[in-house]
């Protein structure tokens, strides 16, 4: 991977990181700077949520307490110029759930695409 293909990778983990921090989480305008104008997620439940519906969720009259999310098995790859996937298990109180986060280089820095969680069965 060159230099460049490493920024890109570096920049969508970080990003991936900042959403993942619960500071960040509590406040919208900060989560917004993250989330692209066309996000959409799969969530872990099967639900479709689009940059709208995650950001009114998180909007401070809605947040009882944000707590933190583990994270194991984070890796990134350059898909194509621009183009990164971010993949994780995640650990909320022991609802463990694959991720995968497709981040997109745009003229406001990288932003978050798509985001899909499949849970993991513990059966």
């Amino acid at each position: 991977m060159n230099d460049d293909e490493e920024r890109s990778v570096d920049a969508a983990v970080e990003g991936e990181l900042r959403l993942l921090d619960p500071a960040v989480r509590a406040l919208p305008h900060m989560v917004s700077e993250l989330l692209d104008p066309e996000f959409f997620e799969f969530g872990a439940s099967g639900a479709r949520y689009d940059r709208t519906t995650i950001l009114s969720a998180i909007a401070p009259s809605s947040i009882e307490r944000v707590t933190a999310t583990g994270i194991s098995e984070l890796s990134g790859k350059l898909l194509a110029p621009g183009l990164v996937q971010v993949t994780y298990v995640s650990d909320e109180s022991g609802r463990l759930a694959r991720r995968s986060s497709l981040w997109r280089r745009t003229a406001e820095g990288w932003r978050l695409y798509f985001h899909q969680g499949t849970l993991i069965s513990t059966e």
